[in-house]
């Protein structure tokens, strides 16, 4: 009865600003060596990418260092914060520690768990960035990783204090560099009620790890989903993932809903959608037409396909 009653379980609905990656939100591929020019110039400032929330029926927006744009004083995140609460937009705060592919979204914890506080972020999400060595496929929790992974405990062992001064949930993800099983070991390491997990249902394909397999074995741990679908091509020249909105895929999504609804942690309370859509075979002019409409596509497969979101109803 316990887990039919779970079926009906309700979730605000989130977005990662990364889905809208080619109006320059999220984060940005393709830095030149000097670091300082991005693929995406950023074109959607906060404030409207907030505006923009309400208007589409978003609950919760999960942003990135760079959607503050890396404006980490007290005043700008106060304002921040005031304009969420009169909005009525909740913020949730990704950060990494040393990402390859963009540098202003990397922050220590500490200072992630200070800046999510002050724009009322109720979870800090980290990537870990951790380095597995060749070959990939065998490589998890080797010794390599393990030593990687007991310095990011002790780092968070040490922030404990922290934590809990801001009552900050913290979510360590299975970003394309970490299998499940090390994200567990990590989470059941740290040992504190405050920390959890960041399922993303599509990274595991980049760890050569089964998406069902890691979905299920994270689920249960997860304190924040990012919530994809993928679709999987093979053809000639090899095998192919291309971001889509939530639906078009290769993805059972009512299955893995079903599976986040029976085990997941009461701390999970949001489901973020974030898409990652082709960036070839269009101008960019498409591609941001083609994220919105992926977005608005996605949006109304969480309302009314899986029954997630609050805004709106």
């Amino acid at each position: 009865m316990e887990h039919m009653s779970n079926m009906k379980r309700k979730f605000k609905l989130g977005m990662h600003s990364y889905t809208l990656h080619l109006s320059g939100c999220g984060e940005s591929w393709g830095f030149q060596s000097a670091g300082e020019i991005h693929a995406f110039e950023r074109i959607l400032t906060l404030d409207k990418l907030m505006e923009l929330a309400v208007e589409e029926g978003i609950d919760v927006l999960h942003i990135t260092l760079v959607d503050l744009d890396n404006d980490t004083s007290p005043e700008h995140l106060a304002r921040v914060k005031a304009l969420s609460e009169k909005l009525e937009v909740e913020l949730e705060l990704n950060i990494s520690f040393d990402a390859p592919c963009d540098p202003r979204v990397n922050a220590t914890i500490e200072d992630a768990i200070e800046i999510g506080s002050a724009i009322g972020a109720k979870l800090v999400k980290f990537s870990m960035d951790i380095r597995h060595p060749e070959k990939l496929s065998h490589s998890c929790m080797c010794p390599e990783v393990m030593g990687q992974l007991a310095d990011i405990a002790m780092k968070f062992k040490a922030a404990i204090p922290l934590m809990e001064a801001h009552n900050m949930k913290i979510a360590l993800e299975n970003h394309c560099d970490a299998w499940a099983d090390e994200v567990i070991w990590l989470v059941k390491e740290i040992g504190h009620p405050l920390v959890g997990a960041c399922l993303d249902t599509m990274n595991a394909q980049n760890m050569t790890e089964g998406l069902r397999s890691a979905i299920e074995k994270l689920a249960p741990y997860a304190f924040c989903v990012h919530f994809c679908d993928t679709k999987i091509v093979t053809d000639p020249d090899g095998v192919h993932s291309y971001g889509c909105a939530l639906g078009e895929g290769s993805i059972d999504l009512p299955k893995v809903m079903n599976t986040i609804r029976a085990v997941a942690p009461p701390e999970l309370d949001t489901i973020d959608l974030e898409i990652e859509m082709p960036l070839s075979m269009y101008t960019l002019e498409e591609g941001r037409k083609a994220e919105y409409e992926a977005m608005r596509k996605s949006i109304a497969y969480l309302h009314d396909v899986l029954d997630v979101g609050i805004r709106g109803r």
